[in-house]
């Protein structure tokens, strides 16, 4: 297999951590794999280094500073492949060879760092290469950053480009918990996630892979996610299936819209499980909710619209709190998913607009983490996708 694995600066965060890490390393080149490292800085020497930084500082100074804790670890892991007789060499910006290579926008210029990636991957069957994770090279050679969780996105863009069978990322949790182990009792390994459950758990505070890193994991790109005690870079820990996609989706079968109005609903606690507990319980399946002050709106299938209102209506009977449930459809909803929406600043305004530009009526609209579900009139179903689609 061809792999590359990425060390965090836990896992580096020591000499010991570190003579295990190329323990593993020279095990897996032992058993006839072609290894490629990435390297974070060890311990929490970047977040230390910027501490100091208490001066007035240029960007290009700040980068050449905070790039020595990559630059360290690369030299440290270097050594110790050296003296366990693995032929390794230490990649960073400015060096020959140097593969992460951005353009005059900071973004990376794919091209060309996938041209030097497949350089570097052409030794693979005789030396490891030790590369610095978060760092990068601008066009003019100066030293530039791939932002936090930067060597997350340093090895699966690696990956991608070197064409390897597995990216594993080297951490000090089990892999995906079920829950923080810190806070949880009985928290456990998930064995498998899905990119797409990863990026929105991430994006809401999970800090397991860095999600800009997901954004380079294709379909046919295993992605595994591994505790540094564990010794075995090839087995183990959480395997993240599939691949992040952008997407722009119409249903086919119009929405229901039902809004329940009560007294201060937010304020009143077990309103929203009572109401969605009484659709469950007749199979009723909700394809979204919104709520307010004042209201919680459930969107469900038009056909089980007359049901779900009369189920609602009983609720809203037996309860002082609600005042009333009305019923608006057809209702069309176009859903737009990828993995950049997050990290990109005035992205509603950008979908928003055309509609607005077009007098089609937003009847609601719900974010998460990673996507937008626009709400619309069935009639105008049709252009808000053509819209919607133009801009993606």
């Amino acid at each position: 297999m061809r792999v590359v694995a990425k060390f965090g600066g836990t896992s580096l965060g020591s000499g010991d951590r570190i003579n295990r890490a190329a323990d593993s390393i020279a095990a897996a080149v032992e058993d006839g794999h072609e290894i490629a490292v990435v390297a974070s800085a060890m311990g929490s020497t970047t977040d230390d280094l910027l501490e100091e930084i208490s001066f007035e500082t240029d960007e290009a100074d700040r980068a050449q500073i905070v790039s020595m804790g990559e630059r360290t670890s690369v030299r440290m892991l270097k050594a110790a492949l050296s003296a366990r007789g693995i032929d390794a060499a230490f990649f960073e910006p400015g060096a020959d060879g140097w593969p992460v290579v951005t353009d005059e926008y900071g973004e990376v210029d794919v091209e060309e760092t996938q041209k030097r990636a497949l350089e570097v991957a052409e030794d693979l069957d005789t030396t490891v290469p030790v590369i610095t994770g978060f760092l990068a090279e601008g066009p003019d050679g100066s030293i530039t950053t791939l932002g936090r969780g930067g060597s997350d996105t340093t090895a699966v863009m690696m990956g991608k480009y070197m064409d390897a069978d597995e990216v594993v990322i080297v951490t000090d949790v089990e892999g995906v918990m079920t829950g923080d182990p810190h806070v949880v009792e009985g928290a456990r390994n998930v064995g498998e996630i899905s990119v797409d459950e990863l990026r929105n758990l991430s994006f809401r505070g999970a800090e397991v892979v860095a999600p800009s890193a997901l954004s380079y994991k294709g379909g046919n790109l295993d992605v595994r996610v591994v505790h540094y005690q564990h010794g075995d870079l090839l087995s183990g820990g959480t395997s993240i299936e599939g691949e992040f996609k952008n997407l722009v989706d119409l249903r086919e079968r119009p929405l229901a819209c039902l809004t329940i109005a009560g007294r201060a609903i937010r304020n009143q606690p077990g309103i929203f499980n009572h109401l969605s507990e009484a659709l469950s319980e007749s199979d009723i399946n909700i394809d979204a909710v919104a709520s307010g002050m004042d209201t919680v709106t459930f969107y469900i299938d038009e056909a089980e619209a007359e049901r779900a209102e009369n189920i609602l209506h009983r609720e809203v009977i037996a309860r002082d709190e609600l005042s009333s449930v009305t019923v608006d459809s057809p209702i069309a909803v176009v859903r737009v998913t990828g993995g950049e929406l997050p990290n990109q600043p005035g992205i509603i305004s950008e979908i928003v607009n055309p509609l607005a530009e077009e007098r089609i009526h937003l009847q609601d609209i719900i974010t998460s983490a990673t996507s937008v579900a626009l709400f619309v009139e069935w009639d105008d179903r049709e252009k808000t996708l053509e819209l919607t689609q133009d801009l993606f």
